[in-house]
């Protein structure tokens, strides 16, 4: 087997019910619950209209501007699957465009994260399938290779193993580790419980702001008296 040029078995994938629990839970909080610590870095932006992003990762890494091996991950994409792949950051020419989409779309891929560049992005938007990527470009990709599937991958110092859970919304993307997948989903549905019931405290004018003065206090902040 060529490093390099290979195609790996995906052995094992996040759950589904793991993946629905997710899906309706802000990215923020569960970056907010792994202690912010991972992330693909703002530049990525999405280029559909709206709409979250969860499901499996299968993992692509292919030659700059060449989607050789992104044919193949849509071949093999399983329903649910969000195929994420590492081309380097180029944004010479374009991963995939408007049929990509739609033989994607066909094959029930849940969305794509692509650290490259887009064409036919308003097809792309009006399709509506959650797709980020880092770019727009008109000229084509090349469809010669080498390239990897199913292997680690790393986005702006985020590593993706095959099967982590892939999250996105308005706020980015987020990679969380299948192995940790249950104790993040954990604290996360903590953590939204505790902020919907501030937001009804907010909302009742209840909510008590002491922490705010509190802290400037220890932190040795000078304040006008009353302030």
């Amino acid at each position: 087997m060529t490093i390099g040029f290979r195609i790996l078995p995906r052995r094992q994938g996040v759950s589904p019910d793991l993946v629905a629990r997710f899906a309706a839970l802000p990215v923020a909080n569960v970056s907010d619950s792994m202690h912010r610590m991972a992330a693909a870095g703002p530049r990525l932006r999405a280029y559909h209209a709206s709409g979250m992003l969860a499901g499996p990762a299968l993992t692509v890494r292919s030659r700059p501007g060449d989607n050789l091996m992104l044919h193949k991950a849509i071949d093999m994409a399983h329903p649910g699957d969000v195929i994420v792949v590492d081309a380097g950051g180029d944004l010479t020419n374009s991963l995939m465009g408007e049929l990509m989409l739609a033989h994607a779309m066909r094959r029930g891929v849940a969305g794509f994260v692509l650290w490259g560049a887009i064409r036919d992005a308003d097809a792309i938007r009006e399709a509506n399938l959650p797709l980020w990527a880092m770019g727009v470009t008109h000229r084509g990709p090349y469809k010669d290779g080498p390239g990897e599937i199913n292997v680690p991958i790393a986005l702006e110092g985020m590593v993706i193993e095959p099967g982590d859970l892939i999250l996105g919304d308005g706020d980015g993307v987020l990679s969380v580790p299948m192995a940790d997948a249950s104790g993040v989903l954990e604290r996360t549905e903590a953590k939204q419980a505790a902020e919907t019931a501030q937001m009804q405290r907010i909302k009742a004018g209840t909510n008590d702001r002491a922490w705010v003065d509190d802290t400037l206090r220890r932190l040795g902040c000078a304040m006008p008296e009353g302030a």
